[in-house]
């Protein structure tokens, strides 16, 4: 097929974790012809010819086997790579990404959907950088590096069912610093739009999953993340006024109640402002903590149950489950489960989560769903391990949501061709649909 990339095979660098391969030459011959045909979906929506050229041209830099996927190496290494063309497409290139995002969403549907075993998972993730120049960049926490580093930090949402996982969009975060008039010409050297304004993760987050639910092109009930969202009550009852539900991670020194306890106005003092917010009354027991709540639970209240299969059999954890009522500005919320999940082993962690979901709620539906949490995690470091995702050199907002874009299309496409190809490719991590490494899918270097 004209365009398809030449199929190498050459030493893997040692940032991976390449699994056993057993490909035939020509399954290795149809993942080229997949890939300009995976391409062709997409294509249609980019404006101009040489930008859908360009497309291709950097899904397949993507793929190469290269210890660095920035655009120069890739574009040196691909036959036909040139530097410039491809900075201007990334950085520079007028075309929607949007657009390029939804119809992502469709093909991942089309790949992963499952009503019964979708869920959507959020998480931040960070790009170490140098300088002050690049969009967002700022001293703050970063996880790749455990610790306050100067880096860039983004809000992520994966899709993960039976079938496998993806990543299906992206919101960059903006230090609240950068809306300060200090910031001003920084923000307008890097095309920050001039409508945006200062969003915290949770903002965010809800933006993805409000956006995602609203097109209804993926199918999920479930929506699930760590407690740097689980402690926004905010953000958890707007999922729930959605009508989804959530299984949310949170702080230990989160406390609930686990009865109702009864709320009244205060009665008039005599004199000053009429008391109009309803409190507890006095004398109710205090909420707990749900780590003082799991320490008082009973032996025979948790149970045994596997998590999911890893590489070396199943993982298994002890889960309690507890009905409880959430705290809201001091005032009984709605009713939840309480949800731990304790680590086997001589020093067993404990993680707590609160759900919305229904009282009727199988304890095998919240086990399964605790555990889905690893696959947002898998489909980041492979996006940065295999395809580069945090190797960009781009500074301005739109080469950064640009990149970002390229690079979930190139992990779908593994995805898709794990699949389809089943156990010729092992999964490094152990989970339905993990994509190969993106080793040989690449045009001879030139």
């Amino acid at each position: 097929m004209a365009g398809a990339p030449v199929i190498v095979g050459r030493q893997p660098p040692p940032s991976g974790m390449p699994p056993e391969q057993n490909l035939a030459p020509r399954d290795v011959a149809a993942l080229a012809d997949e890939l300009v045909a995976y391409h062709a979906r997409f294509a249609p929506l980019f404006r101009r010819r040489e930008q859908r050229h360009w497309a291709l041209k950097y899904l397949q830099g993507q793929l190469l086997d290269l210890e660095r996927k920035s655009i120069e190496p890739m574009a040196l290494a691909l036959e036909g790579g040139n530097v410039q063309a491809m900075q201007q497409f990334i950085s520079d290139g007028a075309w929607d990404d949007d657009r390029i995002l939804q119809a992502h969403q469709h093909l991942v549907a089309e790949t992963l959907g499952d009503p019964e075993t979708g869920v959507l998972i959020l998480d931040s993730t960070e790009f170490p950088k140098q300088g002050t120049h690049s969009v967002g960049v700022a001293r703050q926490y970063c996880g790749a590096l455990g610790k306050v580093a100067n880096c860039q930090s983004a809000v992520v949402a994966g899709y993960a069912s039976r079938k496998g996982y993806t990543l299906v969009d992206r919101r960059l975060y903006l230090p609240e610093r950068w809306f300060t008039e200090a910031y001003a010409a920084r923000r307008a050297r890097c095309g920050v739009p001039p409508d945006r304004t200062f969003q915290t993760k949770a903002e965010l987050a809800w933006q993805l999953i409000a956006t995602l639910h609203q097109r209804g092109v993926l199918p999920f009930q479930w929506v699930t993340f760590d407690e740097h969202f689980g402690s926004n009550p905010t953000l958890l009852d707007r999922i729930a006024g959605l009508g989804l539900w959530y299984l949310a991670e949170v702080p230990h020194d989160t406390r609930v109640w686990l009865e109702r306890p009864p709320t009244a106005v205060p009665p008039s003092p005599g004199k000053g402002r009429r008391p109009r917010r309803e409190r507890v009354l006095a004398g109710e027991p205090a909420p707990v903590s749900v780590q003082r709540l799991a320490e008082q639970l009973p032996a025979d209240a948790w149970m045994r149950a596997p998590i999911k299969e890893g590489a070396k059999g199943p993982l298994v954890a002890d889960f309690a489950f507890v009905r409880a009522v959430a705290i809201r500005e001091d005032l009984p919320g709605p009713e939840v489960w309480v949800v731990f999940r304790r680590r086997l082993g001589e020093q067993p962690e404990l993680k707590v989560y609160l759900s919305n979901a229904p009282v009727e709620t199988p304890p095998e539906t919240l086990v399964r769903v605790s555990g889905m949490r690893w696959p947002i995690e898998a489909a980041i470091r492979e996006c940065k391990d295999e395809l580069g995702m945090d190797h960009y050199e781009v500074r301005g907002w739109r080469g950064w949501h640009h990149h970002l874009t390229m690079t979930f299309l190139a992990h779908h496409f593994l995805v898709r061709a794990r699949l389809r190809l089943g156990e010729k490719i092992g999964s490094p991590h152990g989970g339905p649909g993990a994509p190969a490494p993106a080793r040989g899918l690449a045009q001879t270097p030139a």
